[in-house]
C-alpha cells in the first residue's frame, strides 16, 4: 500500500511516520487488492488531528478522522473508525466494481475564511455606542482555490455506503437509475434522506 504523509503546521516526524506505516497494517487485512492512503497530520496549539483518506482500486474511498490532545492517539481513533466500517462493508467492497458511465465532473471552490473576529458584547456596550454603529454591507467571499471533483454514477445504496465510508454528512451522486444528480445525506434524527434534481 502506497502511503503519502502530508505535516502542516509541524515539522516533519519520522517517529510518527513510521509509527503511522506500521498502524496502518491493521487495516491491510481487509483489502484484497493494494490501495493508496493519502495522510494529513496537522497540529495546531493543543489540537492534534489525524485525516486519513484511504482510497480503493474500486473506485471507493474511506475515510477516518480524529482530533486530540496527541496525535499519536488521534492516529489510533481515525484508524479505528476506518477499521469499522471495513468491517462493516468488507464483502459489498470486495464485490463493488466501478460504474461503466462516464463520471460528471463539477467544480469544488472553497471560499475565504470570515477574518472578522472581534466579539461585542453588546449588553456591556454603552447605549450611546449603541446608537453610534453603523451597518457596513457584506462583502461577497472571494474564492481562494478550486478542484474538479467527480461524481460518479451508481444507486442510493451504494451512495449510502459511501456515506458512512467517507464518515461524511452529505454525498453527491448521479443516480443510476434516473441519470440525474443526487444527494444523500444524514438526518439530525439519525435516518438518511435522498434529495433528487432535476438535472
Amino acid at each position: 500500500m502506497q502511503i503519502d504523509i502530508t505535516f502542516r503546521r509541524m515539522d516533519p516526524s519520522d517517529a510518527l511516520r513510521n509509527y503511522l506505516t506500521d498502524k496502518m497494517g491493521r487495516i491491510r487485512k481487509f483489502l484484497a487488492r493494494p490501495s493508496h492512503a493519502h495522510v494529513v497530520l496537522t497540529s495546531e496549539r493543543f489540537r492534534n488531528k489525524a485525516d486519513i483518506t484511504l482510497t480503493l482500486n474500486n473506485g471507493l474511498f474511506v475515510k477516518g478522522v480524529d482530533t486530540s490532545d496527541d496525535m499519536y492517539f488521534s492516529i489510533d481513533q481515525a484508524l479505528t473508525r476506518i477499521e469499522k466500517q471495513l468491517r462493516k462493508y468488507k464483502e459489498k467492497i470486495q464485490s463493488h466494481k466501478p460504474a461503466p458511465a462516464p463520471a460528471l465532473m463539477l467544480t469544488d471552490h472553497t471560499l475565504e475564511a470570515d477574518l472578522d473576529t472581534d466579539f461585542i458584547d453588546d449588553d456591556l456596550e454603552p447605549a450611546a455606542e449603541e446608537n453610534q454603529k453603523v451597518a457596513v454591507p457584506e462583502s461577497p467571499r472571494k474564492i481562494v482555490s478550486s478542484s474538479e471533483i467527480s461524481v460518479e454514477p451508481m444507486d442510493v445504496n451504494s451512495a449510502l455506503m459511501q456515506l458512512e465510508l467517507q464518515n461524511s454528512h452529505f454525498f453527491l451522486f448521479v443516480n443510476a437509475q434516473t441519470k440525474t444528480l443526487n444527494v444523500v445525506y444524514r438526518r439530525e434524527d439519525g435516518a438518511f434522506g435522498v434529495i433528487e434534481t432535476n438535472r
